[in-house]
């Protein structure tokens, strides 16, 4: 089945769009980070919609690599980041960004 690329790129759109809203509207900083993610999601399934819609059967792998890395660099902010709040938390006993926004001890 193939759909088209205008469909992918709406719903790429839309997913992107609530993961900013994710990000200015919530105060919970996990929440923050899973809009991040969110957003991260959308970008990779717009890199796909263009690798099949734009290039060649063998240059198609080139929107994989860029989802590969997107993909990296993904994992890594969620490992940094659960360990940000971990220790915040710890630290502050809330998650909430407008009661930790000064991070003086």
């Amino acid at each position: 089945m193939n759909i088209p690329p205008a469909y992918v790129l709406t719903l790429s759109g839309i997913l992107f769009a609530l993961g900013v809203i994710g990000v200015l509207i919530r105060r919970n900083a996990i929440v923050i980070f899973m809009s991040i993610e969110l957003m991260l999601n959308s970008a990779n399934l717009a890199f796909i919609a263009f690798a099949r819609a734009l290039a060649p059967a063998q240059e198609a792998l080139r929107g994989h690599v860029f989802v590969f890395f997107v993909i990296a660099v993904a994992a890594s902010e969620v490992a940094v980041g659960l360990a940000l709040i971990v220790a915040i938390f710890r630290s502050k006993e809330s998650i909430d960004v407008d009661e930790v926004s000064s991070l003086r001890g």
